[in-house]
């Protein structure tokens, strides 16, 4: 995303803030103090700032957007928090092997063109025994589902009609199955993950 529609985006999800703020906390858990944690591809930067905020992790954002990379410098900054967020590929992230005790990628890993290689760069970032996490949305999610999902999240009549739309058009057919992405992380390092489903998302879990 990039210009207006990027700007629209992290408008939008805004308010969604507190979801971020709840998963800030399950893995600042999992992380030792002092422990470096990526966030790929972190759109307007929320779940990055909040765990910044927690103060016990070091954050660090990779993002091909231009634009949000922008947004992002500029709410860290607003929030009072340090991250070093950067412009760059998934599929060649630019930290050395080694780097990170968790990374996480919300939302996005679904429109990557090169699946597989951004689940190798995922390990190869990962410090031995560190965990990434995937959190994105199930294609076999009913219509009826993404509906709720819509509701709950408080948009003007105009916005919330733009975002249905686009979860039916664009996310859904992009999205992933459970078996789809065993597939892929079969091709990977990683060898195997384990996936937790909800209402319209699922949530990947693989260890180094």
């Amino acid at each position: 995303m990039e210009g207006l529609i990027a700007t629209w985006y992290a408008r939008n999800t805004r308010s969604r803030i507190g979801e971020q703020r709840k998963l800030a906390y399950r893995i600042a858990e999992q992380v030792a103090q002092g422990g470096c944690v990526l966030e790929v591809a972190p759109g307007p930067g929320y779940l990055s700032i909040e765990l910044a905020r927690l103060g016990k992790v070091d954050v660090t954002g990779l993002d091909i957007s231009e634009t949000f990379v922008k947004i992002e410098r500029q709410n860290a900054q607003e929030a009072g928090v340090k991250i070093d967020f950067n412009h760059g590929d998934a599929t060649h992230m630019p930290f050395e092997a080694h780097s990170f005790d968790f990374s996480v990628c919300v939302a996005a890993f679904k429109n990557f063109s090169q699946p597989v290689r951004v689940l190798n760069e995922f390990h190869r970032v990962l410090k031995p025994g560190g965990t990434a996490l995937i959190v994105d949305l199930r294609r076999d999610a009913s219509i009826e589902d993404i509906d709720e999902e819509v509701k709950a999240m408080k948009q003007g009549p105009l916005s919330s009609l733009f975002t249905r739309l686009t979860f039916r058009q664009f996310l859904l057919k992009n999205a992933y199955t459970r078996s789809e992405i065993e597939a892929l992380v079969a091709q990977t390092p990683f060898k195997k993950c384990d996936i937790q489903t909800d209402l319209i998302g699922m949530e990947i879990h693989l260890k180094k």
